[in-house]
């Protein structure tokens, strides 16, 4: 009823096989994430700076560089250009509130603390910011 395997298998079946790619721990793979949620956290508070600078928004910037480049061994992170920027300031801080929040899970499960305290401020400036507007139009 069933034809038997014919060919061998592209998938290793011996536990001491070495393998053509390199393998990640997990906590390298959340080592990255983290450091992809923090980046782009980055790029909308530098977004935000553009829109409505303020010595909080700086503070933030400067906060997840650190981060960011803790968590990449060094590597200085991507930074958006403060120019005159025509985003929404609602959808910024919306946008922020919620990469904030992944970033805040990712470091819940990794166990970083400090990025884990960061994200959470984050969350919290971000929720503020848009609180006053969120009753105002109600």
């Amino acid at each position: 009823m069933y034809e038997p395997i014919r060919t061998k298998s592209v998938h290793s079946t011996m536990a001491d096989a070495p393998s053509d790619f390199p393998h990640r721990s997990r906590e390298e793979e959340l080592d990255i994430q983290l450091a992809g949620h923090l980046a782009a956290l980055l790029a909308v508070t530098d977004e935000l700076r553009a829109v409505a600078p303020s010595a909080d928004l700086d503070t933030a910037a400067e906060r997840l560089a650190e981060q960011v480049a803790r968590l990449r061994g060094g590597g200085a992170p991507a930074r958006v250009p403060l120019t005159a920027a025509t985003s929404n300031r609602d959808a910024l801080h919306r946008r922020a509130h919620a990469v904030a929040g992944r970033a805040l899970l990712v470091a819940a499960s990794r166990a970083d603390t400090a990025a884990a305290i960061l994200a959470a401020e984050r969350m919290d400036a971000h929720a503020a910011a848009l609180e006053p507007r969120a009753l105002a139009t109600h």
